[in-house]
């Protein structure tokens, strides 16, 4: 086994070890038995309801996918077929964060002959363009509920004396932020060459070309519409959830899309699955609003062992679907 093989399994070992610890450092408190009758007491309905939504979601990030995949090289990818493969990449989440993506491209690679640094591609662009989505619902969250966003960031810092603070050193902070600004310049110009600079440089010039590529798709308006409705999607997935469950059932619209940020973020963590991460932000937002801390962690294992049990499932189930689909073969020419 060669020391990158072993690098990599130390890496995904690490990171299930932080997030086994996050998740039981959460719960070490809360008795089995107290989350089994949250469980029963919950209204099923709803989080049934959830789920159902959840995986209309997966198939519409899978028809958007097929709206930047280039179907002139291999052949055309259905959406169902850009579904089994999206679940498949989250089933492989589940075991080693980010191959996921690598995972998914490499199935339709497979069943449909389209090069895997085409798909990649647009992997990357997808991620990039749910980024924007997902500073986008922040700010919204932060427009809907700016009283909490600001006592939630007043407890962390003073802005009344930051802000005496700043003025008084007014001439200072700008020279600094110039000097600051000089010198991330004179670094990308001395190191342009360097493998660090050109990543970041190729990052920004990927996002730019591929929002530019966006707009030159057969379907630019289903691209981003679909985008959007992931968003919704996501909220009332959330949503439905809080309906279902006693403690949270009163949580507002604005502060229910206020948890599902928070979530979204702990998702983004390189851990698999989001465990531990999404517990923790989902949790403290939860008591911020007023929930019990036994209950707002209970909130966030029931939606999250929800979403796990399902994507386990449909990823099985995909799995196998793709697995049994033949290998594409280059058509013979005459």
């Amino acid at each position: 086994m060669n020391s990158k093989r072993i690098k990599q399994i130390i890496q995904i070992l690490l990171s299930f070890g932080i997030a086994v610890w996050i998740f039981w450092f959460l719960y070490r408190d809360i008795e089995l038995e107290t989350l089994i009758a949250q469980v029963k007491a919950s209204n099923w309905a709803w989080i049934i309801g959830s789920l159902t939504i959840s995986l209309f979601g997966y198939w519409i990030r899978g028809w958007r996918w097929t709206l930047l995949i280039n179907s002139e090289e291999g052949e055309k990818v259905t959406p169902t077929r850009s579904y089994h493969a999206v679940m498949v990449g989250y089933l492989v989440n589940m075991l080693v964060p980010r191959a996921g993506e690598v995972a998914r491209c490499g199935v339709l690679t497979r069943t449909n002959g389209i090069s895997l640094g085409h798909l990649l591609g647009t992997v990357i662009l997808e991620r990039s363009i749910d980024l924007l989505f997902l500073i986008g619902t922040i700010l919204l969250a932060f427009t809907v509920e700016q009283d909490l966003f600001l006592s939630l960031a007043g407890q962390l810092v003073d802005f009344s004396s930051l802000g005496e603070s700043l003025l008084s050193n007014l001439p200072f902070v700008v020279t600094f932020a110039a000097i600051i600004l000089l010198a991330i310049w004179m670094i990308f110009r001395r190191y342009k060459d360097h493998g660090l600079v050109n990543k970041i440089q190729h990052f920004f010039r990927e996002i730019l070309s591929g929002l530019k590529r966006i707009g030159q798709l057969n379907n630019p308006v289903g691209f981003w519409t679909s985008s959007t409705l992931l968003w919704i999607i996501y909220f009332l997935t959330m949503y439905t959830v809080s309906l279902g469950i006693q403690s949270t059932a009163n949580l507002s619209s604005g502060e229910v899309l206020l948890v599902m940020v928070m979530g979204s973020i702990g998702m983004v963590a390189p851990v698999q699955g989001g465990i531990g991460t999404f517990h923790a932000l989902v949790a403290f937002i939860l008591i911020q609003l007023g929930i019990s801390e036994v209950d707002g962690k209970i909130f966030a294992a029931i939606i999250h062992g929800t979403q796990v049990i399902l994507v386990i499932v449909m990823g099985l189930i995909s799995w196998i679907i793709m697995l049994k689909t033949p290998k594409w073969k280059q058509p013979e020419t005459s």
